[in-house]
């Protein structure tokens, strides 16, 4: 029976948005990452694994009570790639992989729900990449059995050159739901999503 674990990153130093750690901003009333985070664990059945790194202990201490695996990346500042690897050393048991981003919140169960039955219904050897007008977005699926795969390039390890690297082991599942393709990287960005958030709560 096919299972799914989760590898969340949230090791990234938030250089665009400022001061802030966009990781922790409010989001529903909790932390960005936390909010992300749990829209993982009511979706998956395996293993969530959250690789830390910039400000790990700050991250950590937001989601200290939930089940979680925390992985700490000690070259996150080498970029997302490493946090990839590091993530894909350590989750386990599961025949595939989410490979998701701590600043979606716009990402639904539901969106990812979605995904997870678009993977079964396509080739599950290859890893699939939720796709809108050219647009590649986040999470990934990836089999578990192509993990050593992905892992044996030690200068550019993780999925992005992998897969265009090898796309006869890649394939776009078209998506059209927001939150696979939208992040929140800037303050304008952050700015956004309040306004439509409370334009939601004023209905």
């Amino acid at each position: 029976m096919d299972s799914f674990g989760a590898i969340i990153l949230a090791a990234g130093q938030s250089r665009r948005m400022g001061e802030r750690n966009k990781l922790l901003l409010p989001i529903n009333g909790k932390p960005m990452i936390r909010h992300v985070v749990e829209t993982y664990l009511a979706t998956v059945d395996g293993q969530v694994c959250v690789v830390t790194g910039f400000e790990a202990v700050r991250i950590e201490a937001v989601l200290d009570d939930l089940p979680i695996r925390f992985v700490h990346n000690l070259d996150f500042d080498a970029g997302q790639p490493f946090s990839v690897r590091a993530g894909l050393l350590a989750v386990q048991d599961a025949s595939n992989i989410l490979v998701g981003l701590g600043d979606q919140p716009h990402l639904t169960s539901n969106d990812l729900r979605a995904l997870i039955a678009a993977h079964l219904a396509a080739d599950i050897q290859k890893i699939s990449i939720p796709c809108k007008d050219g647009v590649r977005g986040n999470p990934i699926v990836v089999p578990a059995q192509l993990r050593t795969r992905l892992l044996a390039d030690q200068v550019n390890p993780g999925c992005g050159k992998f897969t265009r690297g090898h796309p006869e082991l890649a394939q776009n599942i078209p998506m059209k739901q927001r939150g696979f393709f939208s992040d929140i990287d800037t303050p304008a960005a952050f700015e956004e999503f309040e306004i439509e958030a409370s334009q939601k709560d004023s209905k």
